[in-house]
């Protein structure tokens, strides 16, 4: 299973932002006339959530953080960490000042981590605990629609198989449903964020956002569900090579730094097939 980079590197102000929306309690349970529109299979595709910056030239496709805002004339995709707490003390902290019934925990009521990102893993292990969730994640999708996003991309959908067992993949495709229902009702697409384990489970997804499919070689998994409606974010130049080898002209492949820097930064790399 890939190593998942910092997908979630907010800058300060959109820390601030996104800490307000969650605090804020703002909600809009009223479904959109709107009707869900996929992205166009195939179009480039720039994936900005270390920072907006404008877009490469040709690029038709953007995904940023839910506190960011979307770039008009673009298909856009609204970044949500929708099974784990954001890293850094502040908003971990918020989770456990307001919800801290929704933090998963241990047998001695340690929260369980996830120890690449020191994120704590939210607990999605029974329907009830589910349905408070979603009455914190499902306004961020909203708020995503009000923003004018096209799409939404949950992340950590395999949170269950860093869970020490606590979690079953039959929670996150539960939740996963209800997020998919959520995105629909409120006019967004909505992305499979990698998780090749949850492919063949039927869950409603409109497409694919999978990090390093070229490098683990599992493109094809993701192409054999949605087609060429596939964007693949690659951080080594190997695993780009590869998935333009075999996929390029087919699937929207980009080469980023881990960080996903903005343009202008030192660290920054973009690259499309």
């Amino acid at each position: 299973m890939p190593l998942r980079r910092p997908a979630h590197a907010l800058g300060a102000l959109a820390l601030v932002s996104a800490l307000l929306t969650s605090c804020s309690g703002e909600k809009d349970n009223s479904p959109s006339d709107r009707a869900p529109r996929a992205p166009r299979a195939g179009v480039a595709f720039d994936y900005q959530l270390g920072g907006a910056y404008p877009p490469p030239e040709g690029v038709r496709a953007v995904s940023r953080d839910r506190a960011a805002k979307p770039v008009p004339g673009r298909y856009n995709i609204c970044y949500v960490n929708a099974f784990q707490a954001q890293p850094g003390g502040r908003t971990a902290a918020w989770w456990r000042e307001n919800h801290p019934g929704l933090l998963l925990r241990d047998a001695d009521g340690e929260l369980v981590i996830d120890e690449d990102w020191k994120e704590p893993i939210l607990d999605i292990s029974t329907a009830a605990k589910r349905k408070a969730l979603l009455t914190v994640v499902g306004p961020w999708i909203d708020g995503c629609a009000r923003a004018g996003f096209d799409a939404v991309e949950p992340d950590n959908l395999d949170s269950y198989a860093r869970s020490d067992g606590r979690l079953k993949a039959a929670d996150g495709r539960a939740f996963a449903r209800l997020l998919v229902r959520r995105a629909h009702d409120r006019g967004l697409a909505i992305a499979q964020k990698n998780t090749t384990e949850f492919l063949d489970a039927k869950l409603g997804f409109d497409f694919a956002v999978a990090e390093e499919c070229g490098q683990y070689g599992e493109c094809g998994d993701y192409a054999a569900v949605y087609g060429r409606k596939v964007f693949d974010i690659e951080y080594e130049k190997k695993g780009f090579e590869a998935a333009c080898r075999r996929w390029g002209g087919k699937l929207s492949i980009v080469l980023r730094d881990r960080d996903v820097s903005p343009a202008g930064e030192d660290a920054y790399v973009y690259r499309r097939c």
